[in-house]
Formats: C-alpha cells, structure tokens, sequence
C-alpha cells in the first residue's frame, strides 16, 4: 500500500473511552513515545472521580489529550485534530473539542444498541450511521473485533483480552505519527514480567495496530513532526507531582537534612506520596498516617527533631490540618505544606483542577497566622518551586505552602534535569551545644531575618518550652501580656514580609514592561495565557503576561510593574482569589476574568475575552 507523507508542525490528540479501557496509560505511554522522539509536548489527563465509573456513560468517560510539536508548546491544545473513541458516550462527552476536519477514530464495537441506551442516544441517532459527523473524517474500526482475533490463540479469558485494545490504537497512532514502539515493548514487559500471557499478548496487539495501519487503505495518510528546537541539555517528559517529589528531594540532599513526608492520601496530591516512597536510599521517609491532622502533627515532629519535614493534601485535608498549621507558625518551626489543589466545596470534584485555595492559604486559621505561599506554574516548574518552598521553609524557619492543581499536577511535558550545582544552596545551621557557664539560650532571639534558632531536641543547654500558647520574646516562656502578644503577631508577619528579600523580583514573560493591559496570572493557567499572549501581540494589541509565583509576600516590584499598564487582567480558575488580595494590597482595579467549570482555560477563550478588554 503506498501512503502520502505530510509534515505538520503540531497535533492534539484525544483519547476517550470507559474509564476502564486504558485511556490513561495509553496517553501516558503515547506521551513518552514523542518525548523520546524529542517533541515539545503538554498533557491534559481528564479522568472520572470514581474507581470504576459507570461502564457507557457520559459520567464514566476517561480522555487524555496530547499536543506536540516541532515549535514550543505551551498548552495540551484548545481543539485536537484526532479524536480516539471507544464508544459512543466518548464521542459524544469529546466531539465539540474536535476540529472541523479533524479524524475520529472509532471503536465500532463501542456503537451498540447498549452503548447507544447507556449514553442516552435514540437507537436512531447512532452517529456513525446518521450522517451528523460529514464535517468530519471518521474511521470506523472493530476495535474489539481485531482485538480478539489477534489473541484468539492465547490462551486468555475474553475479559482479558478485550483489555488489550488500547494497545491497538495505540500501536496504530504510532504508526500515523512515526513514534517508536520499542519503549512501549520494554515498559509491557516490565509491567507484565510476572505473567509473560498477558505481556505477550498486549506486545502482540500492539504490533497489530501497527500492522492495521500500515496496510489498511484507510490510513494511506502518515504525519511527520519533526523534534523541536530545544536548550540543548538532558530531558525526561515529567508530571507536576513527580516533579514536585523530586523537588523535596533535591532539597533534602542539598540541606543535608532527612525528608520526612506526613501524609495522609488524598486525589489529586496522592502521587507525591507514591514518588517519595521510592527514594528511601536518599534517607526519605515517608508516613502514611490515620488521619490528615496526625499527618500533620507527625511532621511538626520531625521539624522539631531537626529533619525537613513536609505534609501533603488538597483542600478538604488543609481545612483540617489548620489548627496544626497555627501550631507550626507559633513554634516557628519549617514546615512545607503541599497542596494539590481541586475543585470544591467539600468533596467537590476530586479530579477536576481549581485554583481554589488561595484564600484558604492566606487565611484558613484562626487567629493571626501568617504563612508563606509559593506556587508553581507548570508540571517541570513543580520541581523549582518545591524546592524554594523547602529553601525558605529552612532558611526562614516558618511555615510555608507549596501550591499546585491538578491540571499541573497530572499533567507532563518535557523537563530538562537540572545540574545540582545551578540550584540555590540551602545552608542550614542548628543551635549549638551550650555549656554550664554560657548564658541561657533564648530561643526567640533572632538574626536579621527574624529568624528563630532551630534547637534540636537533646542537644545539651537548649532547653526550652515548646506548645501552642503564645511565647514571650526572646525567652519563649508562656505570656498572657497583651503588649508582648501584640509585638508577637507583628513579628510573625513582618518574618512573612522579609521574606520578600530574598525572592526574585517579578519579571514580565512576554511582552512589553509597560503597554494597554497586563494579563496578570497564577498558577497552572500559566501555559493558556502565555499562548493567549503570544496570539495577541501577533495581532497588533498592546499586551503584556506577568506569572506570580510568590505570593506571600509579593515580589517588591509587583506594585511597581502594574502600575506601568492602564488595565490590569486577573484570570483565575476560581471566583476570583488573587484578584481580591491584590485589590487590597495595591489598591488595583484588576479586573477579574473567571472560570469554575474544573477545566483549564483555552487560549482562544483568554484571548477572545482579553479583545473586550483592549
């Protein structure tokens, strides 16, 4: 069979299906496939809260999107321009996001009169039969079919087999998009080495797909992508929360502290446990605890004996670790706290990512209880910002929160490791020793950054009381003296304030240092609106992108930069957060641009919404 070669500068592609049929592993797995083809990349895993959803509903669709390119990626792609569709409730739940033009894939098996009753479409109305997708180029496959008859010999049950089409679309977008298969052999057969039935058998279906689209008329059409111009340098493709794990644990080795991780599970920030949980020969030490709050009390603990200690969660968990967490600012003792954040109240939507928390970061305690808060703006910055939250945690003895979601935090695109040499040094230093004629140590007697001394537990001479009732300067003796509590709070927020010190000043990302209208992010909508920007300057306005992530305290020019733009921007996957605070630290009148439906923003839609702006 001849076929045509096209060279195109970038693809999104879209698997959906049941959350059963392996969409997840498939994009993961197509993911690394182009990143060992040397492609920019960004990922978009979109998955049910429940373990096993409703099998044919629109509720139980699991999808996974990839964009990649020849040219820097930013984003997983507002529309794909390839549809993978199990069945029809996958179709349905993803049509809108195809391109017109774009090709579906289709899993005919998938079009029954079940799948049709599970998804609500009339009998009638099977789109594969009705005419209503003309404006695009479907190929219609019996997934299931092919699948059972290329392991019709092997032994395996029909269930068994029927977990193994993924891997025929997957080896059939292989050969579309010239990826190598070889990695995919050597991971099917690491994963299935304790039953060679099943990892034959996924490798031979694999092949299949391969086959299928190399000598199927149907797919006479194959894509070229060239490697993208990179940093020349060492990448892996990464995820936001293996980033962050490696972040901490970069941050261990370079302090020379052991890492001590208090958690208790929760979607989406689990993985970081998980990752941790590998590394003990790099002295880490991970703690499933009961509940969140002795998640959190066992690593105030380890703070206290002198160990890095983090603790983990998503909003619900941080509402009930709050108490602890006043605990931590009143000892002055480091601690990170990594929220991943999702969309809430309560339960909310456990997969789904928001920027929800922000305000509960700043003020989600009673009392007067200032904290740090950093955030990271991408999956590979995950690893940057974790390790300044440890950095300043350390340095500044003080409570301080890493925020992610779970967009970045699922999410993957390529990452260039670091050289350990480039990474800012963490110095740590303990009280030491202190002998019988020595005067008494005071531990609340600070250096120039109001920094405490960090007295471990059994060192002789640094006795010292330690709770939660508020200390006396200097001594750290129990006060009820309403003037000593007054200076207590103010130095505990002016420790916070400092901390701006020793942070980079905030810089604009693209775009002029002063114009029309400033986009001013936070977060993981970072990738949506540095495209957004980019799309607008080629477009003549006047637009600048700024991305926060510092945000207790502030970066000292933030002010400064803002004022230099007549208008001021705010998009937020929230009802407006740091637009609120930023409001009443700078007397702004940012304008808030919001969304909360648990989806990233589009670039189109940013820009679209900036135009009414301009």
């Amino acid at each position: 069979m001849s076929t045509t070669e096209t060279t195109v500068q970038s693809v999104v592609i879209r698997f959906a299906g049941d959350s059963g049929d392996g969409m997840q592993l498939t994009g993961t797995q197509f993911t690394n496939a182009t990143a060992l083809h040397g492609n920019d990349l960004a990922t978009f895993p979109d998955f049910p809260a429940e373990i096993r959803a409703p099998i044919g509903t629109l509720a139980g669709v699991s999808g996974y999107q990839i964009h990649f390119g020849s040219t820097r990626i930013h984003t997983p792609g507002d529309q794909s321009d390839v549809l993978v569709a199990m069945n029809v409730a996958a179709l349905k739940a993803n049509l809108k996001g195809l391109k017109t033009g774009g090709v579906i894939i289709a899993n005919t098996d998938g079009f029954d009169a079940k799948n049709m009753r599970l998804a609500n479409v009339p009998e009638d109305k099977n789109p594969l039969k009705d005419g209503s997708l003309a404006a695009y180029d479907v190929k219609e496959i019996d997934v299931t079919k092919i699948t059972r008859a290329a392991l019709a010999d092997s032994g395996l049950g029909t269930k068994e087999i029927d977990r193994c089409k993924n891997m025929f679309v997957l080896g059939l977008l292989y050969w579309m998009y010239h990826r190598p298969i070889e990695n995919t052999v050597a991971f099917i057969e690491s994963k299935f080495k304790k039953n060679q039935a099943v990892a034959d058998a996924n490798i031979k279906v694999l092949k299949a797909g391969w086959a299928y689209g190399e000598t199927t008329e149907m797919f006479a059409q194959r894509y070229n992508v060239a490697p993208a111009k990179m940093e020349p340098g060492v990448y892996r493709s990464i995820m936001g929360n293996q980033a962050a794990a490696y972040g901490l644990i970069a941050a261990s080795v370079k302090s020379t502290l052991p890492l001590f991780y208090g958690t208790y599970p929760i979607t989406p920030a689990s993985d970081v446990l998980h990752e941790l949980s590998k590394y003990k020969n790099f002295n880490i030490k991970t703690f499933q605890a009961e509940d969140e709050i002795a998640g959190i009390c066992s690593a105030i603990g380890a703070a206290f004996g002198g160990h890095l200690a983090i603790t983990g969660s998503s909003g619900p968990g941080i509402a009930l670790k709050t108490e602890a967490i006043g605990l931590a600012t009143m000892l002055e003792l480091p601690l990170v706290v990594v929220n991943i954040q999702r969309a809430g109240p309560s339960t909310g939507l456990p997969t789904k990512t928001e920027q929800a928390d922000l305000l509960q970061s700043y003020y989600g305690r009673n009392g007067e209880c200032p904290v740090v808060i950093v955030a990271a703006q991408s999956p590979a910055d995950c690893f940057h910002m974790a390790y300044e939250a440890c950095r300043i945690a350390l340095q500044h003895m003080i409570p301080v929160f890493f925020l992610s979601d779970g967009y970045i935090a699922n999410g993957a695109e390529p990452w260039k490791f670091p050289n350990a040499d480039s990474l800012e040094p963490i110095n740590v230093a303990f009280a030491k020793e202190r002998k019988a004629s020595d005067d008494k140590f005071m531990p609340y007697l600070r250096d120039e950054k109001l920094s405490r001394p960090w007295a471990v537990p059994g060192t002789k001479g640094l006795e010292h009381r330690i709770g939660g009732l508020e200390k006396q300067n200097i001594t750290g003796n129990i006060s009820y003296d309403p003037d000593n509590h007054e200076l207590m709070v103010k130095l505990r927020q002016e420790k916070v304030d400092l901390v701006a010190n020793y942070i980079p000043e905030q810089t604009i990302d693209n775009g002029a240092e002063s114009g029309d209208l400033l986009i001013l992010g936070w977060g993981g909508t970072y990738g949506a609106l540095k495209t957004a920007t980019l799309d607008l300057i080629e477009q003549g306005y006047k637009v600048s992108h700024a991305h926060v992530r510092y945000l207790s305290p502030f970066p000292k020019n933030l002010g400064e930069l803002m004022s230099k733009f007549k208008t001021v921007v705010v998009p937020e996957l929230n009802n407006g957060q740091l637009v609120k605070i930023i409001r009443d630290k700078y007397f702004v009148d940012a304008i808030a641009y919001n969304k909360i439906q648990g989806q990233p923003f589009m670039a189109s839609e940013v820009v679209e919404y900036i135009k009414t702006k301009c």
